[in-house]
């Protein structure tokens, strides 16, 4: 996660989320902080102020939507994994006692096969922990702005929408 450096940044700038820069793992895209407003609000797709705390916010939709996705793959393999231990161990003693039944695999092949399905989900599962920590750290980022963002916070964002309409239009200043 980009950490701003110096005082703490305004809602708007949380909003880089959206802008689509890096991407952590599975193509998560990564929340960042900007510094200057007026230069992320000059990025194109960053028209208005209403434009960005809605990105932001779709943003952060989609980050719920891939952890809601990534904790049911988490509570499968937890739940997998023990079976397939429990399988290897059932195995195992099959093959001390050298018993004598019909399987769809051969014992060693089966072992082998169940050795190689525990190493996979084990694996998947250390990386799917990756995933939730760094999704963990984009809510963090998203999150600041709907916690922690003040009034002046939101007037900032807003005040430089509204000077840009006003460049834009100045014949609207004069009513």
């Amino acid at each position: 996660m980009a950490a701003a450096s110096g005082s703490g940044p305004g809602c708007g700038e949380a909003a880089a989320a959206a802008a689509g820069g890096k991407r952590g793992p599975l193509g998560i895209p990564e929340a960042v902080f900007v510094e200057d407003v007026d230069s992320f609000m000059k990025q194109p797709g960053n028209e208005t102020a209403d434009v960005v705390l809605k990105k932001l916010d779709e943003q952060y939709q989609k980050y719920k939507f891939l952890e809601l996705n990534l904790a049911q793959k988490k509570r499968r393999l937890k739940g997998q994994i023990p079976e397939i231990k429990q399988t290897l161990e059932i195995l195992k003693h099959m093959q001390k006692k050298k018993a004598n039944v019909m399987l769809e695999y051969d014992i060693d092949e089966a072992q082998a096969l169940l050795e190689k399905n525990l190493s996979t989900a084990t694996r998947n599962l250390d990386s799917l922990e990756e995933d939730l920590d760094f999704l963990r750290d984009q809510f963090t980022t998203t999150e600041f702005c709907f916690l922690n963002c003040t009034p002046s916070d939101m007037a900032r964002v807003y005040n430089w929408d509204v000077k840009r309409r006003n460049k834009e239009d100045p014949s609207k200043n004069k009513a």
